[in-house]
């Protein structure tokens, strides 16, 4: 190869990028995209937190004031003086009893669905995924209102529950209703990743423990749980973040006596007009979020476990 030949390779190599590599460039459109749609209505979220209410309508004033944040903790008397305030933290707490609940059902739920969906041939797998993705074609409005109205004293399972068991029993409005509608909306999040793993794994290892003279238990908890443990964290971030900020079905399903911090939320933005504290609150529920996501990951590496969550 001539000098020239040279020349023109490296300049080339230059130009197009080394083998294998991608071009920073062709990420920016999704980078641009991401901080429109999430760093600036975040950006925006922080900002109305540290400012002041509007005495009249909705909106903020635009006055330097983070009382918000004080108002989630302290509670000020008629007598002028203060203590502090524990109906947001049981609002929280009630938020993750509700999602850790929901988290625990779905993951003895999916385990054995996943299992057995990847035990299945290749033909029967593509359709029994899709079966499991199927509610995510229907709005979960509709979803919810539909499961209401089985739920319901006049529903089937209300009807039931009124013929076996005490008539002034009611599934309806109550937080068994909230838990139900939570996973009811989250198993296949928490199916679908676990699956992932669960079709990875060769059940020729699980074989040759049995042959060896393992139990069950012992098989299970050893050898297949380690393989699809990747999926179970996945599922448990899928299903437990978005729980935790779901408003939805304490709304139709808890009748306003199961309020979750979402709730709150958006009441302050509505009823309560009172901005700059629901802003307080989301990003209380943010930073809550962000901490859940460290500990998974954390716990993956403890486990030896890679963790990507985002």
């Amino acid at each position: 190869m001539t000098v020239a030949q040279t020349e023109k390779a490296k300049t080339k190599l230059k130009i197009e990028g080394r083998p294998g590599q991608t071009s920073p460039w062709l990420a920016s459109p999704t980078v641009i995209f991401l901080f429109a749609v999430i760093g600036i209505p975040l950006a925006i979220t922080v900002i109305y937190s540290l400012l002041d209410r509007a005495k009249i309508g909705m909106g903020v004033v635009w006055t330097f004031n983070p009382k918000a944040y004080k108002d989630l903790f302290v509670i000020e008397n008629l007598d002028g003086t203060t203590g502090l305030d524990t109906r947001y933290l049981k609002v929280m707490w009630n938020s993750f009893k509700y999602s850790g609940i929901t988290t625990i059902v779905t993951i003895v739920l999916s385990i054995p669905i996943a299992m057995w969906i990847a035990t299945r041939a290749e033909s029967k797998r593509n359709i029994l995924v899709a079966a499991v993705t199927l509610p995510f074609w229907i709005s979960i409005l509709i979803r919810t209102y539909g499961l209401r109205q089985i739920i319901d004293d006049n529903g089937p399972i209300g009807w039931i529950m009124h013929k076996v068991g005490d008539a002034n029993y009611h599934i309806i409005y109550t937080p068994i209703a909230t838990v139900i509608g939570l996973i009811y909306v989250f198993l296949p999040f928490m199916i679908l990743p676990i699956y992932a793993s669960a079709e990875r794994f060769d059940f020729r290892y699980a074989e040759a423990a049995y042959d060896l003279g393992a139990k069950r238990w012992t098989v299970f908890r050893r050898i297949v749980i380690p393989a699809i443990r990747p999926g179970i964290y996945a599922g448990i971030a899928l299903v437990f973040i978005p729980a935790l900020g779901s408003f939805l079905q304490s709304d139709m399903l808890g009748g306003g006596k199961t309020n979750m911090i979402a709730n709150v939320i958006a009441l302050n933005f509505g009823q309560a007009r009172n901005w700059p504290f629901g802003c307080a609150l989301s990003v209380f529920l943010i930073l809550i979020t962000l901490l859940f996501v460290w500990i998974i990951r954390k716990l993956g590496a403890r486990t030896g476990t890679e963790v990507k969550l985002i």
